[in-house]
């Protein structure tokens, strides 16, 4: 049983998270008062509210956060990682939708583009249709050009 107890009260660090030496989360990831500013900020923006000790969603929450699921929807690359790179993708995507910005960033990366600046990517084509049909749905796409290469670009 010490044993036991000694591995368990051992911390590591494991893909950015705090684990015991046998593997179970240990902790928790944020300090007490980064956790208190976030509730206090979402309170204040009237997302949720405190009844009785418990944090609930507001109306106005369940229809921010029900937005917000956009950005999470994830895209699998259909990309082999030696697909030539023929496809050079252009962005200028407002600051006020930074977020949008992130979540393109993110799946040029998963797609084997590399950046050559920061609004201006190298890629395999053709991107997949369910992605440009999503970015058409969020309006992305009147901030996006691409451009067919004639040959494949080589680093």
């Amino acid at each position: 049983m010490d044993i036991l107890e000694e591995l368990w009260n051992i911390n590591l660090s494991y893909k950015g998270m705090t684990v015991n030496m046998l593997g179970v989360p240990v902790g928790n990831r944020y300090k007490k008062e980064s956790r208190y500013s976030t509730l206090s900020r979402l309170r204040k923006k009237g997302l949720i509210e405190n009844i009785e000790g418990e944090y609930k969603l507001t109306t106005k929450g369940k229809e921010y956060f029900s937005e917000r699921k956009k950005w999470l929807k994830k895209f699998q690359s259909p990309f082999k990682s030696h697909a030539p790179k023929n496809l050079l993708f252009m962005f200028d995507i407002p600051e006020a939708r930074k977020n949008e910005r992130f979540w393109l960033r993110s799946h040029l990366i998963d797609f084997g583009f590399f950046m050559l600046q920061k609004s201006v990517w190298i890629g395999p084509s053709p991107l997949p249709k369910n992605f440009i049909d999503y970015i058409k749905e969020i309006n992305l796409s009147s901030c996006i050009k691409t451009f067919k290469l004639a040959n494949p670009y080589h680093k």
